[in-house]
């Protein structure tokens, strides 16, 4: 089944104009529906744990199909630092990692707090002519957080490739909307609360095989084994032999609230999401005499207030590094760029 952008515009309720997708996304009614709908059935003393396990199967394979993977190499979570941290404790003492100045702080604490790693910080411009032989993970985020910008993926990926170095693509910003080389990187992690659809408290994590062999499951619980009913009580250890022995047992709620989201995503499709986020985001710049640009995030620098000054007239946007920024979405319509473009022309000199 596939739909359309306007079929699947009609299934989002927000009466503003929302620009900030970047910090959250907003659910379709399914997805809203459903996450009550469980909610009210655990109030009402009627909830079915293992009924709700089938959402945490949908998600992990609606998921695989946006990013074009093998279900069984998705390891579902709830959250970034989670899966980063397991690759921090997978690494030998000395090794090099190497990240971008200003990244978001989930994909960059896990490893200045593990003891005995070198983390080496540069300019996301020079990340993969800084890869040298002595680099053992890049770590980056596909679309940085507080300002849209693009990780030069293709060249970051030649160079890990030719130092012998693993790459950590986090896809928080971007999985839901960018096009993205889940099958040529080492390990990919992506939060779903933002331009995935989802509640707070849902995560993904995927990998080559031999990348994803060579984490620890640290974390292992019930959830991770072979048989998940019957791996709640005592020994012997028996993980599941896929990525799922990487999963933590779910908040089910939120993966009710997400599975019907993440299907809605791949029935439209990235490529076609792709073309809408990007072409608002450049209508926006446009409207404001910006350059043109490649991100469905614009970052501009605005008066204080500016942010508050949207909201008050329906437009809700967001400061971060003290800049306003704007996120384009399947959410988001020409009406709600203009409305935009309208309020901030007077505030932002080009």
């Amino acid at each position: 089944m596939t739909l359309s952008l306007q079929e699947a515009q009609r299934e989002f309720s927000a009466g503003v104009a929302y620009l900030d997708t970047a910090t959250y996304g907003l659910p379709p009614r399914a997805a809203h529906e459903a996450m009550l709908t469980a909610e009210r059935d655990r109030a009402a003393g009627l909830m079915i744990p293992n009924t709700l396990d089938q959402a945490v199967t949908r998600a992990r394979k609606a998921f695989a199909g946006l990013l074009g993977v093998p279900a069984a190499r998705v390891a579902c979570g709830p959250q970034v630092s989670y899966y980063v941290g397991l690759v921090a404790a997978s690494l030998p003492a000395g090794t090099e990692v190497l990240v971008a100045d200003g990244d978001f702080t989930s994909l960059l604490f896990p490893f200045a707090a593990r003891p005995g790693l070198s983390v080496r910080s540069v300019p996301l411009e020079q990340i993969a002519e800084q890869v040298t032989g002595g680099t053992g993970v890049v770590a980056v985020s596909a679309v940085q957080s507080a300002d849209g910008r693009i990780a030069p993926l293709d060249d970051l990926i030649g160079a890990a490739r030719a130092h012998g170095a693993r790459v950590l693509l986090d896809a928080t910003q971007a999985a839901g909307w960018l096009p993205l080389p889940a099958d040529r990187v080492d390990w990919l992690v992506a939060g779903g609360y933002k331009w995935l659809l989802g509640p707070r408290g849902t995560c993904f994590f995927t990998g080559t095989p031999d990348a994803l062999d060579a984490l620890p499951a640290v974390g292992a619980g019930w959830y991770a084994g072979a048989d998940i009913w019957d791996s709640i009580y005592g020994l012997p250890l028996r993980l599941t032999a896929d990525a799922r022995r990487l999963d933590l047992s779910p908040a089910w709620q939120c993966w009710a609230g997400h599975a019907p989201a993440l299907e809605l995503l791949e029935q439209v499709g990235v490529p076609a999401i792709h073309d809408h986020d990007v072409a608002l985001a450049r209508r926006f710049r446009a409207g404001l005499g910006l350059p043109p640009g490649d991100s469905a995030i614009v970052s501009l620098a605005v008066p204080d207030g500016a942010a508050d000054l949207l909201r008050g007239n329906g437009v809700i946007a967001t400061v971060r590094a003290g800049r306003l920024r704007c996120a384009f979405h399947l959410t988001t319509t020409e009406a709600d760029v203009d409305k935009a473009v309208d309020l901030l022309a007077p505030l932002v000199t080009p």
